[in-house]
């Protein structure tokens, strides 16, 4: 067979046109290019917590029996805070009541739901075992239990702890200047003095302010049982120097 190569020539250039003019029409989208981003997303403030966090345990005298409830100590205390350090926020937990024993104190504890970074703990116990008639060795089981449990809740701080001595409240009308009863205040003090001053914890005594209380009227309550507003004012202020130390800032 004899080939035309004219017409062969002719039929690839056709081809070729075809051929490019179809791919020119194609309407082709190429996939996107997936770009990875290593970018941090922002990270969306968390509650902060308040700028101190102050938890008082105890019975009577922390709560504040027959005084108004900015006039118990551990509200003084907080109110003295901030006026020294320039109003800062602070946050007070009070667990007492009027009654209570180390027992009783013991048992409200472990039903709170408490978080373990207060920078600042006072405890405040020990005349209800007097006043009941409690045999003196659960005293000396409980009260170690008890400070053990103040200080876990302090940050786990020993150093955040202010323990204050029992009242005596033999000098106010209802105890009638009964020798018995500061003589048992002395026992109770004593020993809670001692196991401070073996564990290095900061022990702050206010029991002779309370035993003005006959001389002075002005230094007991209404129900001429508890410390007055007054009284608790002259419990603040020996705590106070301490209480600033142990936040960070230092008296005038």
């Amino acid at each position: 067979m004899k080939l035309n190569f004219s017409m062969l020539w002719v039929g690839l250039v056709f081809f070729l046109c075809i051929s490019c003019s179809s791919n020119s029409d194609l309407n082709v989208e190429e996939p996107e290019m997936e770009i990875e981003d290593n970018t941090e997303p922002e990270e969306t403030p968390s509650d902060t917590k308040s700028s101190l966090k102050i938890l008082s345990l105890g019975d009577s005298y922390t709560i504040g029996e027959s005084v108004c409830d900015t006039c118990r100590f551990p509200e003084q205390l907080k109110d003295s805070i901030k006026e020294k350090i320039d109003n800062q926020d602070i946050e007070l937990k009070v667990i007492a009541r009027t009654g209570w024993t180390t027992t009783a104190l013991k048992g409200a504890i472990e039903n709170e739901t408490l978080a373990k970074d207060y920078d600042l703990a006072t405890l405040l116990i020990g005349v209800n075992n007097q006043y009941q008639r409690r045999p003196f060795d659960i005293f000396e089981k409980e009260f170690p239990e008890l400070v053990s449990e103040a200080i876990k809740y302090a940050n786990g701080k020993k150093d955040n702890l202010i323990v204050v001595s029992i009242p005596d409240y033999a000098f106010t009308p209802f105890g009638n200047a009964d020798s018995n009863i500061s003589q048992d205040i002395n026992k109770y003090n004593s020993h809670i003095e001692n196991y401070c001053k073996q564990y290095g914890i900061t022990y702050i005594f206010i029991t002779d302010i309370t035993r003005k209380g006959l001389e002075n009227p002005n230094l007991v309550a209404s129900d001429g049982l508890h410390p007055s507003t007054s009284a608790y004012t002259q419990f603040v202020s020996r705590i106070l120097p301490y209480a600033l130390e142990k936040i960070g800032y230092t008296t005038d």
